[in-house]
């Protein structure tokens, strides 16, 4: 691995601003396709099982029949699965052998959707992945299936499977003593990669004389004891219904249970060394042969990193589903590398301390935003037996220091930060460079794009990485790059079971119409730009029912959460009300005191927020959550903010629910579009939502806001003289998202010069040279331009437009530099220049005439923080 590049000259300057940059700076785009180191995978990652009906044909109703394929068992009615040909499983949840299968499918296959009675899977190569990671066989796969299955298995769905797992899960790529080896318990496999001229190349070789010898290092490992987390399933004092349960089903499933457990004592491995420079190319390679390097920390061998004093407290009570969770990562005495999913508010946290004091090596932890940062910190004080002298933070805000610590907490972009750092952080990085990690934890994997990831593992040495997340899933569908980069799934909660077992809340989804009025209908229809979306996030009988739902669970002693993406009517809503909100620009305390009040303070118990608390803003008191505007059709977004509510209430347990979810939409609007898509991901959950067109009670309140059409029509004329910007959704750092139709990045000092590809050149040459443009733009700032002088601007040079090769506009004023980007105007501006008539004539009064110079059809938005030009 390579280590970072370090920019020479002085750190100049030791403002508290500077030093937020390393935080505030970062930025990536999901969306980067143009990536062309990309995230390879194995030719069996391609393979679809769907493609095997392709042949059967379909009836008038679509319908496929499958009977030739699957035939019907005399005893179907005691086994609860369904497998298809095309690669689909279906599970009957009433089944007394549910339990067994649901594990089962949890391993090997996808949850695509799981309602009260039918859940359904489907098999994936990354699935089949998984299941062969966590110690599955593949005759144990096939076997199994064929004795929870109702019908015979079908021959092309036992090919995919051993098309998909025939290589997976034989090499190993192992950390020892700070040096990297590919490992394996069959010598034929690496000899077979070892020909390959790229893995050669990535063979570190320290004996000359033995170079020309394809001998490998051998090594005889003993099996320690597998850690416990409660106990097993099989001995669970619960009852079950052995007698309808077919006893080879049964005694299949506690073989393959205990099968890790009934290893030899001792394993024969061989291994070679690889440079380390060159892991990732190895990696892909091995990918690309079909032979995935699988991770795992031999953590109880491991003699050269020190053990740290961490053990979990006696209070730390772990749950069925978490100890089930962490069995699968420590199933042979190893650490797997892998992802956890778990519904938010079930504890997440509790399962990454636990892995930590497990391991009992030094471990970082990796957040998105500093409030996550200090949350951590508490989990692990509540949790375990660390202090605040172990527990190191590195945020832009807090920089403890890190010399002696066995726990580091830390942000995404601090660790990626490329632009110049102050002495204090450069020193903690190259720390944290130096140390062999023991565990990496990754809080909200789902986040980290591959681009970004790679730059982790560049500039981090971890044994074992284990990913935790909610929702395992992207809008651009490079959530299977995780696979391959982290480790695959290897384990995920069922939301329902856990709500019925009282482990989550007990939520009542609700979507609420709120009819436009005609006035901005009206406007809705004619507007063709992005104030279409302030529109019907505006609309008055939207801020009516907000106002409503908020005194209606104010007066029940509920504490409610209102969300708004965008950022004018996040205020406009808010100081209305006269509640507090959360956004973007919130300092660090500003957010922690409002936080505090919210949960402690009796008289605070609504509050809105942006999108800045989708993910780790932990309020267990909020059992309300209202939504008035959110971001298109993200399925993750809205179960990410589901699970702001979603934590355990305390009592309340005579009520049918506990928690309540509004979603406010503008009837007749794209909105309703959008949430349709959103719904997507909680509905396959098992979640159903409600659908409210009048709220009951709604016109007793007499004194709710924009009741009479003069306030009405004031509010519109507002949205209708908001700029641009203001129609827009916040941008918060560390988002990416498809929005744009261009590339943009902001760059490091270094971009100014070429370095990020990023070139700059004139994009429009329609005058000759010496002569100005006849081409005339508005350019709309966010803030005000202020002259040293104190004179006016009038007429002067301000700065330098500059277009880059993807057509993004910059803008250099002075020492600063802004990147935005450029709309059509809705309605073209006429540029006209005064003209003098002919004053010649003493007997007609004096004219002035008008002549139209251009025809303004364009505007240029900058709208991001002018960022400082330092040269070095």
């Amino acid at each position: 691995m390579a280590p970072p590049k370090r920019y020479g000259g002085k750190y100049e300057g030791k403002s508290k601003k500077r030093k937020k940059d390393d935080e505030e700076a970062w930025t990536y785009e999901e969306d980067d396709t143009n990536e062309t180191e990309g995230a390879a995978v194995p030719g069996a990652a391609g393979r679809n099982a769907e493609n095997n009906d392709q042949t059967i044909q379909e009836d008038e109703f679509g319908a496929k029949d499958y009977r030739n394929q699957m035939i019907l068992k005399t005893d179907n009615t005691s086994r609860p699965l369904w497998v298809a040909p095309n690669g689909h499983i279906f599970l009957e949840s009433f089944s007394p052998v549910y339990k067994h299968a649901h594990d089962f499918l949890i391993a090997i296959s996808e949850p695509v959707c799981r309602p009260e009675f039918i859940h359904e899977y489907k098999l994936t190569a990354y699935s089949l992945y998984a299941a062969v990671s966590v110690g599955l066989q593949t005759h144990d796969i096939i076997e199994y299936l064929k004795r929870l299955s109702k019908t015979s298995v079908p021959e092309g769905i036992q090919e995919f499977i051993k098309l998909c797992t025939l290589s997976y899960g034989k090499v190993k790529l192992v950390l020892k003593h700070n040096k990297y080896f590919v490992e394996s318990l069959h010598p034929e496999v690496l000899q077979k990669l070892l020909k390959d001229p790229v893995i050669q190349e990535c063979r570190l070789r320290r004996n000359i004389e033995n170079e020309g010898e394809e001998e490998f290092i051998t090594q005889v490992q003993e099996k320690k004891n597998v850690p416990s987390f409660g106990t097993k399933p099989g001995t669970s004092s619960e009852p079950t219904e052995t007698t309808t349960v077919p006893d080879d089903i049964t005694n299949f499933y506690d073989k393959i249970d205990n099968e890790e457990e009934e290893e030899e004592t001792a394993l024969k491995t061989v291994s070679f060394e690889v440079n380390q420079e060159k892991i990732e190319t190895i990696q892909k390679r091995c990918i690309e042969l079909e032979y995935p390097l699988l991770a795992e920390y031999d953590f109880r061998n491991d003699t050269v990193n020190p053990d740290i004093n961490i053990d979990l407290k006696p209070s730390a009570v772990l749950r069925p589903y978490q100890e089930k969770s962490l069995r699968k990562m420590f199933g042979n005495g190893r650490a797997r590398s892998g992802v956890i999913v778990l519904p938010c508010g079930a504890g997440k946290s509790l399962v990454g301390v636990t892995a930590c004091c497990t391991v009992r090596k030094r471990a970082l932890v990796l957040c998105n935003s500093g409030v996550s940062v200090e949350q951590w910190k508490q989990q692990f004080k509540m949790w375990s037996t660390a202090d605040d002298s172990m527990i190191c933070r590195f945020t832009s805000e807090a920089k403890d220091k890190p010399m002696g610590c066995g726990i580091l907490v830390t942000t995404y972009s601090m660790i990626t930060h490329t632009q110049k750092r102050s002495w204090e952080a450069e020193q903690t990085m190259k720390w944290l460079q130096e140390q062999e990690w023991g565990i990496m934890v990754l809080d909200e994997v789902h986040t980290i794009p591959a681009k970004m990831f790679r730059r982790v593992l560049t500039l981090v040495q971890s044994h074992c990485k284990l990913g935790l997340t909610a929702t395992l899933l992207r809008e651009d569908d490079k959530i299977a790059d995780l696979n391959f980069l982290i480790g695959p799934k290897l384990y995920e909660a069922n939301w329902l079971e856990l709500q019925k077992r009282g482990f989550i809340a007990r939520v009542q989804c609700a979507e609420v119409w709120c009819p436009m009025t005609p006035e901005f209908y009206r406007e809705y229809l004619i507007c063709k730009t992005s104030k279409r979306l302030l529109l019907y996030v505006m609309n008055p009988n939207k801020f009516r029912a907000t106002q409503y739902l908020i005194r209606y669970h104010e007066r029940r002693g509920d504490k409610t959460i209102v969300f708004s993406d965008n950022v004018f009517a996040l205020k406009h809503y808010a100081i209305k009300m006269n509640k507090p909100y959360i956004y973007g620009p919130t300092s660090q305390g500003e957010r922690i005191q409002i936080l505090q009040n919210f949960k402690f303070n009796p008289k605070v118990n609504t509050i809105f927020v942006s999108k800045v608390a989708d993910t780790s803003f932990d309020l267990p008191e909020a059992n309300v959550l209202i939504q008035i505007s959110s971001q298109g059709g993200s399925r993750r977004q809205e179960a990410q903010r589901l699970g702001r509510i979603l934590r355990a209430k305390k009592g309340a347990i005579a009520e049918e629910y506990n928690a309540f979810f509004y979603t406010l939409v503008s009837q007749d609007t794209m909105e309703m579009h959008y949430s349709r898509k959103r719904q997507r991901f909680l509905v396959n959950q098992g979640y159903s939502y409600k659908v409210i067109t009048k709220l009951a009670g709604m016109d007793e309140e007499s004194d709710l806001l924009y009741k009479t059409r003069d306030e009405q029509g004031q509010l519109l004329q507002q949205v209708l003289a908001a700029s641009d910007i203001d129609c827009e959704d916040e941008k918060i750092p560390g988002e990416g998202g498809i929005r744009a139709m261009i590339n943009r990045r902001v760059g490091g000092i270094g971009s100014l010069s070429g370095a990020d590809d990023t070139v700059y050149y004139e994009y429009k040459k329609n005058a000759a040279p010496g002569q100005a443009s006849n081409e005339w733009s508005l350019i709309e700032l966010q803030g005000e331009l202020k002259s040293h002088s104190e004179s006016q601007l009038g007429g002067k040079f301000v700065g330098d437009l500059h277009f880059t090769k993807a057509g993004v506009p910059v803008l250099i004023v002075g020492h600063h530099l802004m990147f935005g980007k450029e709309m059509v105007l809705e309605k073209p501006y006429a540029l006209l220049e005064k003209v003098d008539g002919d004053n010649s004539r003493t007997d007609v009064a004096k004219t002035t005439e008008y002549s139209v110079k251009s025809i303004i059809t364009r505007k240029i938005i900058f709208k991001t923080r002018p960022k400082p030009i330092v040269f070095t």
